[in-house]
């Protein structure tokens, strides 16, 4: 399925620029010869339909013009976040919950769960759901914390990079990542492996 962004993030002159993707822009407005037939003093029933229908079509034009800037708002703050995602990709994710940006932005978790789904963004890294962009906490030995997004692209770079003949068990790659500081059960390594749609190391195995 072809997904038309409705964001789209670019460097420019070394700082990147979040922008509305234009091309999806509906230039709405009221007509005004149809506004021009109110009239006033007049309260007949005709005049009270035209003008019931003219507040009702600003309130509509008002309310896209205010979904585009929250949504614009909402996602210069996650660009803001995730700057070394746009240059390396998943690996340098940084975790990020719904709270995050609702503090910073000033409105409640519901409404950026709501803003950012089925929205997508068109980054350097490719075009990806607004949603995308958040993602548990897993805490390092160095006292900093990485995303699990970040921890899935690390395990499916060292699967990558293994030998086909002794392919790297769900134990050696939860030894790979703690000697890089990240403590993880075996089971969430599972897990996460499983949920890239990578199969166990015997049925990786290649004789």
């Amino acid at each position: 399925e072809y997904i038309v962004p409705d964001i789209i993030v670019s460097k420019k002159d070394q700082a990147w620029t979040v922008e509305l993707n234009m091309d999806l822009a509906i230039n709405l407005r009221v007509n005004p010869n149809y506004a021009a037939l109110i009239k006033r003093a007049d309260s007949s029933r005709d005049n009270n339909y035209l003008r019931s229908q003219l507040t009702d079509a600003r309130w509509f034009l008002n309310g896209v013009k205010n979904r585009n800037e929250t949504l614009l708002k909402v996602a210069t703050c996650i660009i803001k976040h995730q700057r070394d995602f746009m240059e390396h990709g998943d690996e340098k994710m940084r975790p990020m919950i719904l709270q995050d940006i609702a503090h910073e932005v000033g409105l409640n978790e519901s409404t950026i769960s709501r803003i950012t789904t089925k929205k997508y963004i068109h980054t350097p890294q490719g075009v990806k759901e607004l949603k995308y962009f958040f993602s548990s906490h897993v805490a390092s030995d160095t006292g900093n914390s990485c995303s699990s997004t970040a921890i899935k692209a690390i395990i499916k770079q060292l699967i990558a990079k293994e030998k086909s003949g002794s392919p790297l068990t769900d134990d050696e790659i939860t030894q790979i990542l703690s000697q890089r500081g990240i403590k993880l059960a075996r089971r969430t390594v599972a897990k996460y492996r499983e949920a890239l749609g990578i199969k166990s190391s015997n049925q990786r195995k290649i004789f």
